[in-house]
């Protein structure tokens, strides 16, 4: 089904991405397109599903699962990240923690996430942290363009099981989130602004929760777009973790109708 906006969510999500461009610096890539001319596009998609109430725990994967740049679907990453530096030295996450993590996530703050993965340790304490989680196709940015973090569908399916069900496989023998940590992040992903909740929420059944974050991403060498979404949504009474991943869209908006006939066609 191709994306339309009415006029008035056109102006929303407008304003929300002239918001976001102050604070892209991490990011290192929303800048207006080259003077020189941007190469077609040719956009790539790539899909996982896990149906956390049927009797499987391998994710369906649609397309290559090969590696794309993250943007700011990482900065669940990055929280959960937080979150077991936290459990290690047993407290909860600080005022100040807070105040980064819940706009990261709800309004994907670009300098909230700054703060954080400074916090973390950048690339490195990412690493860590998803070895813990199983995450093993994952290679944070450098330095601090934690946008630049690639990632795989398959392995963000692993984050969303431990964020959503509790079952991360950790080779490491270490916990993942504990109980607490979990509801945390899923009351954020639950808070994401309307005009953020496009692209997985599609393949869910109306009326039903959505938790989620979204990734977009403008590059500067070609202009186009990189547009990903990954969360949870329920169909017949079934909750699926999905993960979509995208590169080489013309444009944000048909990036995001490429996700959202992707997810929706990944879990029907």
């Amino acid at each position: 089904m191709p994306f339309h906006l009415s006029p008035a969510s056109a102006r929303s999500r407008a304003g929300v991405l002239l918001a976001s461009a102050a604070a892209l610096g991490s990011l290192g890539a929303l800048h207006p397109a080259p003077a020189a001319a941007a190469p077609a596009a040719s956009p790539h998609v790539t899909a996982a599903v896990l149906d956390l109430d049927g009797s499987g725990r391998t994710p369906v994967v649609h397309g290559t699962d090969s590696a794309y740049d993250t943007a700011s679907i990482v900065k669940v990453d990055i929280l959960a990240a937080l979150l077991l530096k936290a459990q290690d030295a047993g407290r909860q996450l600080t005022a100040e923690e807070r105040g980064h993590a819940e706009p990261m996530i709800e309004r994907s703050d670009n300098t909230a996430a700054d703060a954080l993965w400074r916090e973390i340790g950048q690339a490195s304490g990412l690493a860590a942290a998803n070895k813990r989680l199983g995450l093993t196709s994952t290679t944070g940015g450098s330095g601090g363009k934690w946008g630049l973090t690639r990632t795989t569908a398959s392995d963000q399916i692993r984050l969303l099981r431990d964020v959503f069900d509790g079952t991360a496989a950790s080779p490491s023998g270490f916990a993942g989130l504990n109980t607490r940590s979990r509801a945390y992040v899923r009351t954020l992903m639950g808070r994401v602004l309307p005009e953020q909740s496009w692209g997985v929420p599609a393949a869910g059944a109306s009326g039903t929760p959505r938790a989620l974050k979204n990734g977009w991403l403008q590059r500067t060498t070609t202009g186009l777009w990189d547009v990903n979404s990954i969360g949870q949504v329920t169909v017949k009474g079934h909750r699926y973790l999905v993960a979509v991943l995208s590169n080489g869209s013309a444009s944000m908006s048909t990036g995001v109708s490429l996700v959202e006939r992707t997810a929706r066609a990944a879990v029907a």
